[in-house]
């Protein structure tokens, strides 16, 4: 029988610019430190632990463990782009259901470098051929970033096929905004309006202005998952559960719908949504809070449609009735998402995971969504994976 998985403890610290942060290791070890102080437990108690980054050396993970402590247990170093520290979160939780662990770290962390993303090893074929294949078919934009050209391509085809027009997305970012401002984590604070985000810097005319996409960011994030029989011996909290967890990987939509919505991984995340709701019971619309992978605005939208929260093509209604904010259907984001708190691949997952757990804790402060008992996390990566986990107050 597979035993149910709790989140005993989560740790955060606040992200910032690259050149601001304090090196992965100090960063990771930190992060850690508030995920057991959060579950009132030792590193001792650890008996596996699954660390995501993106950028940094082979057996990383470790560099940030042994500081908190070295007791030998397994390690498993993760790299699953965006997705990295879902992942291991995905990888922690199925240690506990399988009865392999009684009480597992997911760790993630990174420390990236100012500018757009790029491949760091030039000397070998890159994961991303058949994608940039793909974007080059599709997208007419030379000159434009690797990602900023897959997601303001799949923003473009949005608005190409349903109308939607471009301030849906500077709507978004405003949204965003508004709900960082009550986050002392996020790296932007600042409110801006949709006026705001349309008149920033045009980085792809017609498509997409500075502010539509999320910054390169350094951080880390961790969560302690345990077993029933664990939490009842050690005394742990068991108020936020893990009620279904899926991950998908890319299948041949991906580049056969000549659509760069599927190139950007829209199919993994309703494939992904599908089978968590299946297994859960539920639906979209039992849904009270969600955190999701908003690396671009455009992203967000898509996602929308993607996971069920509104109908194919209707994502620019949604937003303007208010349904992906307080007060409104489904509150998307109230950390301020990827967009205003930052992206530090590696720690993207565990921080929406830290979110999502204070949310259905009823802790988290500003930010809080109101009688929030069923939450649902979407976590991208291109390359691809992507993962989607429904968490449940108990």
């Amino acid at each position: 029988m597979s035993s149910r998985t709790y989140v005993a403890g989560v740790g955060m610290i606040p992200f910032t610019k690259p050149g601001a942060n304090e090196p992965y290791h100090v960063m990771g070890s930190e992060a850690l430190r508030r995920a057991l102080s959060d579950a009132g437990i030792d590193y001792a108690a650890i008996q596996q632990a699954y660390v995501g980054y993106v950028y940094g050396d082979s057996t990383c993970g470790q560099r940030a463990l042994y500081p908190v402590g070295m007791t030998g247990i397994p390690v498993v170093n993760v790299n699953n782009n965006c997705s990295t520290g879902s992942t291991a979160l995905f990888l922690a939780r199925q240690a506990i259901e399988s009865g392999a662990a009684d009480c597992v770290l997911a760790l993630g962390f990174e420390q990236m470098k100012p500018g757009a993303l790029g491949s760091v090893y030039t000397d070998r074929p890159s994961a991303f051929d058949d994608f940039d294949a793909a974007a080059d078919k599709l997208v007419d934009a030379p000159g434009i970033p690797l990602a900023l050209r897959y997601f303001g391509g799949a923003g473009l085809s949005h608005m190409k096929k349903y109308g939607t027009p471009l301030n849906a997305f500077a709507k978004i970012r405003a949204k965003a905004s508004r709900h960082a401002k009550n986050n002392p984590l996020a790296l932007f604070r600042k409110e801006v309006t949709a006026d705001d985000v349309m008149n920033d810097q045009v980085i792809w005319p017609g498509v997409m202005t500075r502010l539509m996409a999320c910054p390169p960011t350094c951080g880390a994030a961790a969560a302690i998952l345990v077993s029933d029989k664990f939490a009842k011996q050690h005394g742990l909290r068991t108020d936020v559960r893990i009620r279904a967890q899926s991950m998908t990987t890319d299948t041949p939509s991906t580049f056969d719908a000549g659509d760069m919505m599927q190139v950007v991984g829209s199919d993994m995340a309703k494939a992904a949504a599908k089978q968590v709701y299946e297994t859960a019971g539920v639906g979209p619309g039992d849904l009270d809070v969600v955190e999701l992978h908003d690396c671009f605005a455009h992203n967000e939208l898509i996602t929308y449609e993607a996971l069920g929260l509104c109908p194919e093509g209707e994502a620019a209604r949604f937003i303007d009735d208010g349904d992906n904010t307080y007060g409104g259907r489904i509150v998307t984001n109230p950390s301020g998402g990827l967009l205003s708190k930052g992206h530090p691949l590696g720690a993207t997952g565990l921080a929406q995971c830290y979110e999502l757990t204070r949310q259905l804790r009823g802790t988290a402060e500003a930010t809080q969504v109101d009688g929030a008992r069923l939450a649902l996390q979407h976590n991208l990566g291109l390359g691809g994976a992507c993962v989607v986990s429904l968490y449940e107050r108990v």
